[in-house]
């Protein structure tokens, strides 16, 4: 199966979409991208915003997931930024607290009030 983020005018992922390899002539990524563009745009009516996404993540860092984000610059998928605070790790294009939770075996959550870890 070939997976296929749809992406609006701002290259946020509005859908994800899986079609069969055959519609992507069994090729692998890359060469499989511009053909299943191609499939997905007749399929839809014209709709031609589309990017490839690896579900296992082995390309473009993350598996699109709707409302995260294509960074052309970094060919991947961004995921959504879960408080102000955290900051972009462009390695994995994931975002991160500012500093990791103890490391105590207790389970901590993110308190952006005060900008550090509590206990969850």
């Amino acid at each position: 199966m070939a997976h296929f983020a749809q992406l609006d005018s701002n290259n946020v992922v509005m859908d994800v979409v899986v079609i069969d390899n055959s519609n992507v002539d069994n090729l692998p990524f890359p060469e499989s991208e511009p053909i299943g563009i191609q499939y997905l745009t007749t399929w839809s009516g014209g709709y031609t915003n589309w990017k490839q996404t690896s579900y296992n993540g082995t390309y473009r860092k993350n598996y699109a997931g709707v409302g995260y984000k294509y960074d052309p610059n970094l060919d991947a998928f961004i995921s959504i930024q879960d408080y102000p605070s955290w900051v972009l790790n462009v390695q994995t294009c994931n975002y991160e607290a500012p500093f990791p939770p103890p490391d105590d075996g207790q389970e901590y959550i993110w308190d952006e009030q005060i900008l550090n870890w509590v206990l969850g």
